[in-house]
């Protein structure tokens, strides 16, 4: 399962692309196809509301993590963050975490001083991958 921001949801597209060419079996959020494609705008909060509840978006990404064998999760720079890890991917981290999944991230984390969320997420220890998706086992 890919996760992250959806502002990265092209990202998603190809990372999906070539992660099925090296012989993984990848799910993408639902919606990754819809937003990279500008059909809906997640940055409209209200629309993005109920488009989310509407279609069950969380609880739909959440089942696709615990039917999965692995969660990669792509932490672009954003907010003039790198390795930026927003609130609804951190609650993916968790989840993936608790079931015990392969936990990946595209890049390294800030240092957890400067966000208190890289504390929780280094506490799972997730495989740093550094762009190179060779890593993925």
């Amino acid at each position: 399962m890919i996760c992250g921001s959806m502002t990265f949801a092209k990202e998603m597209l190809k990372t999906k692309e070539i992660l099925e060419e090296m012989g993984h079996s990848i799910k993408i959020p639902t919606d990754a196809l819809e937003i990279a494609n500008g059909n809906h705008n997640h940055d409209d909060l209200e629309a993005d509301y109920n488009h989310c509840v509407e279609n069950d978006i969380m609880r739909t990404h959440f089942k696709f993590i615990e039917e999965s064998d692995a969660v990669l999760i792509l932490n672009h720079n954003k907010n003039n963050i790198s390795g930026y890890i927003g609130t609804a991917s951190l609650m993916e981290v968790g989840l993936a975490h608790h079931f015990h999944k392969k936990l990946f991230l595209l890049q390294e984390l800030p240092h957890h001083s400067e966000h208190r969320w890289v504390h929780e997420v280094r506490i799972m220890r997730p495989v740093i991958l550094n762009g190179d998706f060779s890593k993925i086992e």
